[in-house]
């Protein structure tokens, strides 16, 4: 997978998955279309956090410095974001694919997140796995604080992406 090319050694990850009645490339096309602010609780999250609430798909949160480390049609994508993320900047840096695993500053972390799937019998498991690995022992520390708090919310966002996701992809069936 692309996302054990790209951080294969993570000090923090957290996984979500949830089947859905759709092939994988109907999936696909959503995942790359739906606006994630569709759903109230990512909006109010995003707002919270003073992160912009139009036109959040998966291309369109570049805007929010991550990038699109690869993709493998119908079946991965792949976004990558560096930076102190404990911090109400962020401090959030230049990353792309040609320079994403060389990226190694003390004081900064970097974080990968995907969407997988994986079709059977009719049916398609989509998942999201988060990895964060923190580029020194300050920033994992640093990060760790950060998690305890912020998790749940990742944790949320996360689990609502797909829900919005499935919602469409079944629906679009219809």
């Amino acid at each position: 997978m692309l996302i054990d090319s790209f951080l294969p050694e993570y000090d923090f990850s957290e996984t979500h998955d949830i089947k859905i009645r759709a092939t994988a490339e109907n999936i696909y096309r959503v995942l790359n279309e739906i606006d994630f602010c569709e759903s109230a609780v990512i909006r109010w999250l995003f707002r919270l956090r003073g992160m912009p609430t139009e036109k959040m798909t998966l291309r369109g949160i570049r805007r929010l410095h991550f990038e699109i480390l690869g993709e493998r049609e119908n079946q991965e994508m792949l976004l990558g974001l560096a930076g102190r993320f404990w911090k109400v900047c962020g401090d959030l840096q230049k990353i792309d694919s040609g320079n994403f695993r060389e990226f190694d500053k003390k004081g900064f972390a970097k974080a990968v997140c995907n969407f997988s799937l994986d079709e059977t019998n009719g049916e398609t498991r989509l998942t999201t796995e988060t990895r964060i690995k923190c580029l020194d022992a300050k920033s994992r520390r640093s990060f760790g604080f950060y998690w305890t708090f912020i998790q749940p919310f990742s944790a949320l966002i996360r689990k609502e992406m797909l829900k919005t996701v499935k919602r469409k992809a079944e629906n679009a069936g219809l």
